[in-house]
């Protein structure tokens, strides 16, 4: 017994600081406002520092990754496959959150204002198109996967496609005109990002509506690195599902109160997300 404490701080002393990432969903100051609480929270529990890092895109994380300077993160299906294709199975998947209603998963979907002519996306030939990050599952890739399924070209069909950057930038440009239509996350009804986005005043729900739904995605990872000690990995595992109870403030602070807790998830549950990988590679390597 008297080996557990020393090999607990083996790994402390070879890691005085963690770094957490997180992708860009939204603008960095409410990335950084969400994660405050858990950031505290990991600290208080790891008995280590533990910094966040807010990357300027989904690529930056995964190379985060790769350079082993980012210890756990939060990712979307698609950049988690891609981190695990360019570490050569690097990180591993071990929590995903869970919805407002205790489901995993989640769906991409189209937004355009209220006021456009049109109700699916057939309707929005020669408009603009905002996407999000070339990494992002629910803002890019689902979206090209069911295009193609529908004959959509998005090069053909819309007068212009832009890579938005965040979640937030492209309903913003929605809202300001610039794009037509956005691809976007949602979990929910009353939990989509527009919604979040809606509850701290940056727009109004009403004056969009939903165009285009996706088929369920798989719920998007929080990811470590798998170099890590096994002591290390075991302790940041164990404070994460122990944070919804141990400090329910920070979590739902985090979730904007529409989570319901956390739930084990391991790379099984992305098949799906390779197939759709492979189809946006193929498809990109057909564009250049």
């Amino acid at each position: 017994t008297i080996a557990a404490p020393a090999l607990a701080q083996d790994w402390k002393a070879k890691y005085p600081e963690l770094v957490f990432a997180a992708v860009p969903a939204e603008n960095a100051s409410g990335t950084l406002e969400k994660h405050k609480g858990f950031i505290e929270y990991m600290t208080r529990e790891l008995g280590v520092k533990v910094t966040i890092r807010i990357a300027s895109d989904y690529a930056a994380v995964i190379e985060g990754h790769r350079a082993g300077n980012i210890h756990f993160a939060e990712h979307g299906p698609s950049s988690y496959i891609r981190a695990h294709t360019v570490t050569n199975g690097g990180v591993e998947p071990f929590a995903t959150p869970l919805d407002a209603n205790g489901n995993t998963g989640y769906y991409s979907v189209a937004w355009a204002k209220s006021s456009a002519a049109g109700t699916k996306l057939e309707d929005f030939k020669g408009k603009n198109l905002c996407l999000v990050d070339p990494n992002s599952t629910s803002g890019n890739n689902v979206p090209l996967y069911s295009m193609n399924k529908l004959g959509i070209d998005p090069a053909k069909f819309f007068s212009k496609v832009t890579n938005a950057g965040s979640h937030e930038n492209a309903v913003m440009a929605v809202q300001q005109g610039t794009c037509d239509l956005a691809f976007n996350w949602w979990n929910s009804e009353n939990d989509s990002n527009l919604q979040r986005m809606a509850t701290k005043g940056m727009v109004k729900q009403a004056d969009f509506k939903i165009v285009f739904k996706s088929e369920k995605i798989a719920g998007y990872p929080y990811v470590l690195t798998a170099s890590l000690p096994a002591d290390l990995k075991a302790a940041i595992k164990k404070a994460f599902f122990d944070f919804p109870t141990k400090d329910k403030a920070s979590f739902d602070a985090m979730f904007q109160g529409k989570s319901q807790g956390l739930a084990p998830t391991s790379h099984q549950d992305f098949k799906s997300t390779i197939e759709l990988q492979n189809f946006v590679d193929a498809l990109r390597k057909k564009s250049s």
